[in-house]
Order: structure tokens, then sequence, then C-alpha cells
């Protein structure tokens, strides 16, 4: 049977009686309230599912319950019953946070999907919620910050490969925070009590890199006054996370690949085979499949390694995490540096979000502690700012070509910043038109499939609603 909860609320007996016959018939739990103020009541001391409220009651009206409600729990899906022809009101709810509406006289098929569907969305954020907690230990996600759909998509990888031993590449730009994923694949695992020990295969001279890899014998080489164990064997029922492994010398690759093939290597200067048992996760800002065209890394090598891939989006493919961030790194460094800076403006704040960052998470995290050493007053403003910053910065819809300078050196990032004026573009057409897609493509000279497309690729939802196309697609 199924166990969920769902609360009916409705000022007319007969509704309150249709919906709970109709509900137990689908196997869920039904509570039913017959205005808002009790409703109220009963969800300050219980949990549900699913809140179903009529708009039109007296005392509590449903636009006001539904205010209520999501100031209780925000992400608790709410179905609107509105008359027909009444979809002006509906749309409104949905603005306010309504997952969606149905209409009188009640169509049973579509009530059915309706509710099913918000059931579904419930269930997959409180999962999403569940799994975040489980991925919040010290080692794990505990610094790893972000709801945006690249993110969650992380999230989810994390959670099928952390019980597996498989080879993991981790890839993406600088600053994306690729040792934190590897953290969480390995303590999220069965090897969580298990060494994990970090290989900067840039950081290390060539010459010294077999030594430290695999240890060395007394006397091997001049300074070799003891011997000494490698990180493989030091990681040995663990994990060894290899970053920057594109900068691996072609030398240690063939030895690395050895290890891979026959779980066995030597010391410097030793003659003993050392065995072990470790899994590898790699990481590296190069795009490994043009360095094995190049002939500037192993092919086997590359195969070995690159068993499960996970790609870490760059800050500005996932801008609407910024906010989350900033406020994170805030709080992080005004207890740091025991100054009482309490919030970023909004202004300043739409600053951040529209920065392309070339640095990445590293780099906001950066600009956020430098501003709070900085900052004289309680809030930061958009001139606490770097300048660089402020004069990289076009508000919302005002992109003037003529007004950017292009550095000789870096250049600019041209998509990032043509994907913030068409998104700047889409919010407002979305809010001029009350957001209805079909009317935004109109006003945009776009398709509805086109217009669709890119809410989702902006992650604008929460500025849309369901036009008759999504509805009818929806509904099959």
């Amino acid at each position: 049977m199924n166990l969920r909860r769902i609360l009916v609320v409705d000022d007319e007996e007969s509704i309150r009686e249709f919906f709970e016959i109709m509900l137990k018939r689908e196997g869920y739990q039904v509570v039913c309230a017959p205005n808002g103020r009790e409703a109220l009541d009963f969800l300050k001391k219980n949990q549900v599912d699913l809140v179903i409220s009529d708009i039109q009651m007296p005392e509590v009206s449903g636009m006001e319950l539904l205010v209520k409600v999501k100031e209780l729990d925000s992400e608790l899906p709410i179905i609107m019953i509105t008359a027909f022809g009444s979809t002006d009101t509906a749309v409104e709810a949905m603005k306010l946070g309504a997952h969606d509406y149905i209409q009188k006289p009640f169509k049973l098929e579509e009530v059915k999907i309706v509710i099913a569907h918000a059931l579904e969305q419930r269930i997959l954020k409180l999962e999403n919620a569940q799994l975040k907690k489980e991925l919040g230990s010290k080692y794990a996600f505990d610094n790893i910050i972000g709801g945006a759909p690249p993110m969650l998509r992380i999230y989810e990888m994390v959670r099928r490969i952390a019980n597996t031993k498989s080879s993991v590449l981790i890839t993406g730009e600088s600053g994306t925070g690729k040792e934190l994923i590897a953290r969480a694949v390995h303590y999220n695992g069965p090897l969580k009590n298990r060494p994990f020990v970090t290989v900067n295969c840039g950081a290390i001279p060539e010459n010294l890199m077999e030594s430290e890899m695999f240890g060395h014998r007394k006397g091997s080489f001049t300074g070799a006054i003891a011997d000494k164990k490698g990180l493989f064997e030091v990681a040995n029922g663990g994990t060894i996370f290899l970053d920057e492994l594109g900068e691996l010398p072609l030398s240690m690759q063939v030895k690395l690949l050895r290890v891979i093939q026959e779980g066995t290597f030597k010391r410097v200067g030793g003659t003993e085979d050392i065995q072990v048992e470790v899994r590898i996760i790699s990481a590296t800002n190069k795009d490994l499949e043009a360095e094995v065209k190049g002939g500037r890394f192993r092919e086997d090598l590359f195969y070995r390694l690159n068993v499960i891939q996970i790609q870490c989006p760059p800050l500005r493919e996932r801008r609407e995490d910024i906010p989350m961030l900033a406020n994170h790194f805030l709080e992080k460094f005004s207890k740091a540096l025991g100054i009482d800076v309490k919030k970023i403006s909004n202004e300043a704040m739409e600053v951040l979000r529209s920065y392309h960052y070339p640095g990445n998470v590293r780099e906001l995290e950066n600009i956020v502690e430098r501003t709070v050493a900085l900052e004289p007053g309680p809030a930061i403003l958009p001139e606490s700012l770097p300048r660089h910053m402020m004069e990289s910065h076009q508000p919302a819809g005002q992109l003037d070509a003529n007004k950017i300078e292009i550095d000789e050196e870096n250049g600019i990032e041209l998509e990032a910043l043509v994907g913030d004026f068409e998104r700047a573009l889409l919010v407002r057409a979305l809010q001029q038109t009350g957001g209805v897609k079909k009317r935004a493509a109109k006003l945009l000279n776009i398709s509805f499939r086109s217009m669709r497309y890119r809410v989702d690729k902006y992650n604008l939802s929460s500025l849309s609603v369901d036009d008759d196309e999504d509805r009818e697609e929806k509904l099959g």
C-alpha cells in the first residue's frame, strides 16, 4: 500500500468526500480539513506529502494558505483547486509556489496524473536532500554546495559509484572542486576508514616522481639515507588520488600502468615485489583524449583510468549556485576573520552572479575572503568588490559590445557573455508575460520548443508556468 499522506482542504463537504474516496482507492492516506485554519493547525503538528486546497474559501483563503504552508515547508507541493475559467488566479498561485492546479468539474484521469507527478517530485526532492545529508560528512560534501541540475547529477553518480572499486576520472577546469568530489567517492564507500592519499602529479619533480610514488631503498641514490615507503604503499587498502594526471611524465605512465595491471611494484633500488590493492581516482583539467592523440599520454593507461568519468561543471554553467556559495563563504570568512559582515547586498550579488569566473569556485571563494577582509561596513556592496568585476559587469539586458574591453593576453569569455545576455532577455520576456512561455517565445521571435529548451537550459522554471502545450505533453 502507498503510505503517502495527502491533506485535502475544502469548505465543501462533497469535494472533500470526492477526494477522500478517490485517493483512498489509489492507496494514499487522506486527511481532510474544512478550512485553512484547521489545515494550518494540522500541518504545524504533522507531516504530509502533498496538500490539495481550494482557492476560494472563507476565513483563510487558498492563496493565504499557500503562502503560510510555504513558510512552514517550502518544498511541500501544493495543488490548487479552481473553478472552470479561473485560470488567472491559478497562474498567480503557481507564481507563489503552487505545484499545479486542477479545474472543476474534475477529469478523474487528469487529477490522478497531476497528483502522481506532484508526489514524484516530492519524493525526488526528499531523496536528493537525504543523499546530500548522507554525503555531508566531514570529508565528503561538507564543502560541496549546490543544487543546480549538473551538481545533482554528480551527487547521484557519487552515490552509485561509491560502493564500487572502479577507477574514476574526474575532469573539469581548475577550481571546480575535483578533489572534493574524489573525497566524496572515497568517504561514502566501503573504503572510508582506509587511507585516502593525494598525489599532485604536477608538483613533484620528474627525477623524484618514482621515489615519491613507489618509495626507495636506503642508499639507492644520493640523499636516500633510509628506506622510505612510497605513496602507493601508504595508500594500500584505500584510495590514491592522482591530481593533475595530465602532468604525469610518460616515463611514469609506463610504471603506473604496470601497477594497475599487476598490482605490484618495486621500490627504487629494491628487488622485492611489493603488492598493493588500491582504488585509483584521478583528476585533470586537460583533454586527455587530445593528449593521447598528441602522443603525450598513453592510450592504454587512459582507458584503464577512465572507467567511470565525472565531469565537474564550471561555475558559469551553474550560476544559480552562486548566491548559495557566496553566502556560505561570507559566513565562513566572517567567523574566521572575526569581522561582522552580515550580508551581500542584492546589487553586489547581481555582480557576483554575472561574472564569468575563469578560476571557478576557488576564485569566488578568494573574492569573498578578500572582500570580507577589506569591508568596513555591515554589508558587501558593489563598490566593495574587485574593480575588474565591476568593469566587466553589465546590468541585465544592457550588454554593450563597445564598452567591453578585450584583454590582449587573456581575451574574453565570449560564450559566457552571450549566455548572460540571452538569459537576461529570457528573464525579461518571462516577467513581461507573467511566465507564459508561449507568449514569451512570441516576444523573442523564437519557437515554443526553443523557448522551453532555453528555460530548462538556464534553469528558469521558477519564472515560468505551464502553457497548454506543456499540459498536453504531461497528460500524454
